[in-house]
């Protein structure tokens, strides 16, 4: 089977991703990533080397994922984000999002396997997973057709502290807490945005509004939305003191006064109509704005209560003026990381590769990364008839937006389609032939 080349800008994208490796490994990169793109199936790493055609070469393929896992993360992936952000619009500021999420594995012999906590415990309510946490960072862009989009762009493996005893010495990694790997994480996205003219800000869930997240962001100038735990020890903002009546001393950096979330909430004054762009559709929330103190955020932050039909949330800002609605809108963004967790998993097959080394799963969850934003960018301008046509499916909506899987299976289709003309030449190509091809690219979906 003749290897098949990627389309632009992927192909352009592969090339310079080559050029940051060793000769030996360099040519398995594009057949690699053909590979991801083009495997079906249960996604092993063995089903990327067939799909990609580096079968006889597969032990150089599996030291190509260690190398990515071990020192090609953040060079790869900031590669990957100079290319888009070129070609994508961020819109009147930077939006990202942190979390993090299981895959599961089997096996005692699993480099940083262990029990944690299941977020989807599902119909058989299991509580624990066993296998690998990733903590992964994703840029969030609203597309003017698919809403809110959210292309991961950076991981990073958590390894509990009783599990890391158990790697071999000789390829041991030191223990790592999550909140640590998000504040590097923020480091280094502030390093690939250093001069923008446009504020950043970093969507994140209630386990990651901590001191050392905050902290690192507040002295990265990053913008943190976040929930607020109900419970949360804030206080009020000191009075500003004119500069001749000031005291000696350093200016009292948080006020005197307790404030109680719960009883902010409670009371009926103070309400009121914000109207928010959330999931998809034009909303109006009822909310309760008011400035606050909080210690493990460093300093004054913007509090927004959210009233539901039987409760209420809390959520802060890092930035004490900063608008309502782009609060809720960001911290709405936040879930679309819950969507692309979904897609990496059942679509581009993340956890699936069957490695043992932890450098190595690092490269193929990271790849798996990848693969799912270079689809989406491939994607992003391409015609709703060019990604998906559910003519062959009568009791299917024919206006939903495509899906992560739709868009992959068009690239599919475009990939062997352009190499079948190219094999074929200039000579005419009779219609029944064309009619086989035709329907050969239609079982992709």
């Amino acid at each position: 089977m003749p290897r098949v080349d990627l389309p632009p800008p992927l192909h352009d994208l592969a090339s310079t991703l080559t050029s940051f490796l060793d000769q030996r490994h360099a040519e398995l990169l594009k057949p690699l990533l053909l590979g991801l793109l083009l495997a079906r199936g249960r996604r092993t790493a063995t089903a990327w080397f067939r799909a990609g055609c580096i079968g006889e070469e597969f032990r150089r393929a599996y030291t190509l994922l260690g190398t990515v896992g071990r020192s090609r993360v953040d060079t790869f992936a900031a590669l990957l984000f100079q290319r888009m952000r070129d070609s994508l619009d961020p819109g009147s500021h930077w939006l990202f999002a942190l979390d993090d999420t299981p895959t599961q594995r089997y096996g005692p012999c699993v480099d940083g396997a262990g029990r944690h906590h299941n977020p989807t415990p599902g119909p058989c309510h299991q509580h624990f997973v066993y296998g690998h946490i990733w903590v992964t960072l994703a840029w969030v862009v609203r597309h003017a057709s698919w809403d809110v989009r959210a292309l991961p762009l950076l991981a990073d493996l958590y390894i509990r502290a009783a599990d890391v005893p158990k790697i071999d010495a000789d390829r041991r990694p030191a223990f790592v807490t999550k909140l640590a790997q998000a504040a590097r994480q923020i480091a280094w996205l502030a390093e690939q945005l250093r001069g923008t003219s446009k504020p950043i800000w970093l969507a994140v869930d209630g386990a990651y509004t901590k001191r050392p997240v905050l902290r690192e962001a507040r002295s990265r100038h990053v913008v943190v939305v976040g929930r607020l735990p109900r419970n949360a020890a804030l206080w009020s903002v000191p009075p500003v003191v004119p500069a001749g009546r000031r005291r000696p001393g350093r200016p009292r950096q948080y006020g005197r006064q307790r404030l109680s979330l719960a009883k902010r909430a409670g009371h009926a004054r103070g309400w009121e109509q914000v109207e928010c762009w959330q999931y998809q559709q034009r909303v109006i929330k009822t909310v309760k704005v008011f400035q606050a103190t909080w210690k493990p955020a460093g300093g004054e932050i913007r509090v927004v209560l959210v009233k539901e039909d039987t409760r209420w949330r809390a959520y802060c800002c890092t930035e004490a003026t900063a608008a309502v609605r782009d609060i809720l809108e960001a911290a709405a963004g936040r879930t679309a990381i819950e969507e692309t967790f979904k897609d990496v998993k059942e679509v581009e097959g993340a956890g699936q590769q069957q490695l043992r080394y932890w450098r190595a799963n690092v490269g193929a969850f990271a790849w798996c990364l990848w693969g799912y934003t270079a689809v989406e960018w491939w994607a992003w301008d391409k015609p709703f008839g060019q990604l998906c046509d559910r003519g062959a499916s009568p009791w299917d909506d024919a206006e939903r937006r495509p899906s992560h899987a739709d868009r992959r299976k068009a690239l599919q289709r475009v990939c062997l389609e352009e190499e079948f003309w190219r094999q074929w030449g200039e000579q005419p190509c009779p219609p029944k032939i064309r009619e086989w091809v035709e329907a050969v690219l239609d079982l992709l979906g």
